[in-house]
């Protein structure tokens, strides 16, 4: 790669707006209480983002097409750190859940930028290496950023956890502008046929393959501590230590991802569904116990991590050109993904119990294996 120095910056902008989307988990219930509204509707905060994610990812790369890259990046990250300032100083619910919204059109707009300058300023080899330090930004944010959000709305108020992550996304704004280099758009990039993009059955193929493997994840991650503290017993603070460990060892689990992936991505993928299952299944039977259930997470977080760079790279792979336009088709895929598999849980655990939430994401590892396997037969590249 020619610099790294570069993809850590840009993968602190990703810690950025991820804390702001998902930080606000944790402050969910001082929210509602302090807005005198239900949880389910605070909620909101949190699924109106997603799905404005999801909606409007592709067409804000292609309204800004022949826009000065480094200059949306920047204007990305004052955006979320504008908004989490006025969130801090909202007087409603509906103001607040209006300022929220703002910033999400921005979200699919950074990341694909910061993907697509991962793979354009590295060598074929080293792809997955850089893609890998981009979601760094992710792991990383679900490791500090949304505990850290949290641990300040406790120790203070809601309002100084929205303002803790408005300092977090200057920062990155601070950085980007003064060590980035200019980003030019790809004019090449801009001029491609869209059309032809979309008519391309190998990336319908793999975003398919990358819904189902997102949408396992979410269906029982989504309810980790839930599934903690009635299967396994656990108190509080046991089950805050279980999902930092979780973190933590996720960290390694995207590194291993990304290393692996620019080798062979066919067995990667396919040992990360068959792991994931396996995980999934021992959860089943071993949840109620405690030690095993510690080694269990550890091994589980190691396998989850790398599910977002799996996936990214499966759709990418799908058309090496218009890499903007593909990474913003995946975070909207992704979005819709997180948001189908916490529906998918929660549906799962009304009708058969926290317990076996498992088998919600194990049917859809196997769908997802299906798709992979269907993808091997049929396009009989290497690599794929």
């Amino acid at each position: 790669m020619r610099s790294e120095k570069n993809l850590w910056l840009l993968a602190l902008g990703v810690f950025g707006i991820t804390t702001t989307e998902f930080g606000v988990i944790g402050v969910l219930p001082d929210i509602a209480a302090a807005f005198h509204v239900t949880i389910d509707k605070a909620g909101w905060l949190l699924s109106a983002f997603a799905l404005i994610v999801a909606f409007f990812g592709p067409f804000m790369m292609m309204l800004f097409s022949k826009t000065d890259r480094k200059s949306l990046l920047l204007f990305s990250l004052l955006l979320f750190a504008v908004a989490n300032v006025l969130s801090a100083f909202a007087m409603n619910f509906y103001q607040l859940l209006l300022i929220r919204m703002l910033p999400a059109f921005f979200h699919p707009v950074y990341w694909s930028i910061a993907l697509s300058f991962a793979i354009n300023n590295s060598s074929r080899q080293n792809t997955s290496k850089a893609v890998s330090i981009i979601f760094s930004g992710l792991t990383v944010a679900t490791v500090l950023g949304v505990p850290l959000a949290t641990f300040v709305s406790a120790m203070f108020n809601w309002q100084g956890a929205f303002l803790l992550t408005a300092l977090i996304n200057v920062v990155a704004f601070a950085g980007v502008k003064r060590w980035l280099p200019p980003v030019p758009a790809d004019q090449r990039e801009a001029a491609a046929s869209q059309q032809s993009i979309f008519r391309n059955g190998l990336l319908w193929i793999n975003l398919m393959l990358a819904f189902f493997i997102i949408t396992a994840m979410y269906a029982t991650y989504g309810y980790m501590a839930d599934f903690l503290r009635q299967v396994s017993h656990m108190n509080g603070s046991t089950i805050s230590m279980m999902l930092l460990l979780f973190g933590v060892v996720g960290i390694g689990g995207n590194y291993l991802a990304g290393r692996y992936m620019s080798r062979q991505p066919y067995v990667t993928t396919l040992l990360f569904l068959l792991l994931l299952s396996a995980v999934h299944v021992l959860l089943y039977w071993l949840g109620g116990t405690l030690l095993p259930m510690v080694l269990l997470i550890a091994v589980w977080g190691l396998i989850h991590a790398g599910g977002f760079l799996i996936s990214n790279i499966q759709v990418t792979s799908s058309v090496p050109e218009g890499s903007e336009l593909i990474n913003s088709i995946f975070t909207s895929c992704g979005n819709f993904a997180v948001t189908a598999g916490a529906l998918l849980g929660g549906h799962w655990i009304a009708g058969y119990g926290i317990a076996n939430v498992v088998w919600a994401s194990v049917g859809c590892l196997i769908i997802a294996l299906l798709v992979l396997l269907f993808k091997r037969l049929k396009y009989r590249r290497p690599g794929l």
